[in-house]
């Protein structure tokens, strides 16, 4: 199925030129709230640092009865982008494709990372990762005493290279801006110490390693929870952010896909099943039958997104949404981060073996003159007499495109994530039969059938209590059911499987079948004997 999603902007009076901030975020939710009676606002409760986790809850008639997606953004506070697509792609369903709404729910959580986003729009910008929690990472008994110092003046935490010959880098032959790291194989000879700028402020021999931020969200979950390392926190969804989501995700059912944008990607190419990690007692490898849906997912997305793959390595990391979507809550998980920089050839006609290098070439390409901060010469109390710059690429642009580049990105999105809604479960009961039998009995044929080219359930999901089975009713007395069950469950269904229900039901009147769960919706029959 095809669907075509219409370039309608409701913004447009005042035209956005950058990312937007928590308010103008707040205050677009509101509008779309407002404007559209599908859609209602809530903000599930603050952060540490007083920001709203909102939810957008999109659909009509009873949400909670059909199949849902929850798409997320702002699992990265550095991925701003996630946030922009996330709320761009509310808009196109909401201004364009309502017609969606008749059958699927969507739950749209546009940043879960709202203390950390903030630091984009700060007088003082880096790529920050943590909630506003107060943590005392290196564990010395004062908190957030050696965070980023803006060394050079510029509104930015880049690098700092420091010329000694105990460094482990060298300047880069791709790029003489750069620094790559010595080869030991080839008896290479570091020239460089290279450094996030800043200071050892606390006299420790370390720098920045006791920052001015929290917990990250995208690193406090339970799958693969990276136990003792910084930003993880002391056990798994510790944060009044995760703890929010995962609540109101397990108080809804009828959620099947679960669609985050973010860093983690496996539909630029889809998860690998790995029999001997799939049959461990500790699941670590996707499913065969969920990895075959992922890679037909995987095609219709590079059939849809024009987005050339590029360096796209990161399946997931410890800790992280995308991988408990799947792991834990069983749900079928889809990620990306909507966009990367695209390959660029040296001038030899070869890739570059570094991302630095090749962004900057595609920054070249595109005259984009305001991503890199030149080396300058600075005094650094912990390196006396020695030389010290600092610079680099600037924070954020690695990650984010230019904003211009976000309505066509955010279509692209729209159109692949309301293409894989339309591909979820849809129940019918078919093919209805009576035979009257004797003493006033009736037998009762009928096929239940899933119309969908996605299973009932995850392969991961039949071995979850999360998801619930197929429920099939039998509106009769249970003395009247002569044959078969009143209430009847169903493990799973194929994509476009079916099953045959039989019962042998006595005495007249109408009688009422119904089948199915909360993500998969619900279907009726009535039968008259």
């Amino acid at each position: 199925m095809i669907l075509f999603v219409c370039l309608t902007r409701s913004f447009a009076v005042n035209e956005q030129t950058d990312y937007p901030s928590l308010d103008q975020l707040a205050a677009q939710l509101r509008q779309l709230a407002n404007t559209h009676p599908e859609a209602t606002l809530r903000s599930l409760g603050k952060t540490a640092g007083g920001k709203d986790i909102w939810v957008l809850e999109v659909g009509t008639g009873a949400l909670d009865q059909k199949p849902a997606m929850a798409v997320v953004g702002g699992v990265e506070g550095y991925h701003v982008l996630g946030v922009t697509l996330t709320l761009k792609f509310a808009e196109n369903l909401l201004t364009s494709n309502k017609e969606t709404l008749a059958s699927q729910t969507f739950y749209i959580f546009p940043n879960m990372s709202p203390d950390a986003y903030q630091q984009y729009f700060a007088p003082l910008k880096y790529e920050r990762m943590g909630n506003a929690t107060e943590v005392d990472h290196d564990r010395d008994g004062t908190i957030s005493e050696d965070g980023y110092e803006d060394l050079n003046a510029d509104g930015f935490i880049t690098m700092m290279r420091v010329e000694s010959s105990l460094g482990g880098y060298v300047v880069s032959e791709e790029n003489p801006l750069l620094l790559r790291k010595a080869d030991p194989k080839a008896a290479e000879k570091g020239t460089y110490l290279y450094l996030p700028e800043g200071i050892d402020s606390d006299k420790d021999g370390k720098h920045n390693e006791d920052l001015e931020e929290g917990i990250a969200f995208n690193k406090s979950f339970s799958y693969q929870f990276p136990a003792f390392e910084a930003l993880a926190g002391d056990f798994p969804v510790s944060q009044i952010e995760s703890r929010l989501l995962l609540d109101y995700l397990y108080e809804r059912p009828n959620i099947y896909t679960v669609f985050t944008l973010g860093p983690a990607n496996n539909l630029s190419e889809a998860l690998p099943y790995q029999a001997s990690n799939a049959q461990k007692r500790v699941v670590t490898s996707i499913l065969e039958k969920d990895a075959e849906l992922n890679k037909r997912l995987a095609k219709l997305y590079g059939e849809t997104v024009s987005l050339k793959p590029y360096q796209q390595t990161n399946q997931g990391t410890p800790g992280d949404f995308f991988q408990w979507a799947y792991f834990h809550f069983a749900r079928l998980s889809l990620s990306t981060p909507g966009w990367w920089v695209p390959e660029i050839k040296t001038a030899e006609d070869k890739n570059f073996t570094s991302t630095e290098a090749n962004f900057l070439a595609w920054a070249d390409s595109m005259g984009l003159e305001d991503v890199f901060v030149p080396w300058t010469e600075i005094d650094h109390p912990d390196y006396p007499h020695k030389k010290v710059e600092v610079g680099g690429i600037k924070p954020f642009v690695m990650h984010n495109p230019p904003y211009g580049m976000t309505d066509s990105l955010a279509d692209m999105h729209t159109a692949y994530i309301l293409q894989v809604a339309a591909q979820h479960p849809k129940l019918e009961l078919l093919d209805l039969k009576t035979e009257k039998l004797d003493k006033d009995l009736t037998r009762i044929t009928v096929e239940l059938f899933n119309d969908a080219p996605f299973p009932t359930h995850t392969e991961m999901g039949k071995r979850s209590r999360w998801f619930k089975k197929i429920r099939v009713d039998m509106d009769r007395q249970v003395a009247d059911i002569l044959i078969g069950d009143k209430i009847k469950l169903i493990d799973s269904l194929d994509a476009y499987g079916k099953t045959t229900l039989n019962w042998v039901v006595k005495g007249k009147g109408a009688v009422r079948i119904q089948a199915g769960a909360p993500h998969t919706g619900y279907t009726e029959i009535t039968v008259n004997l």
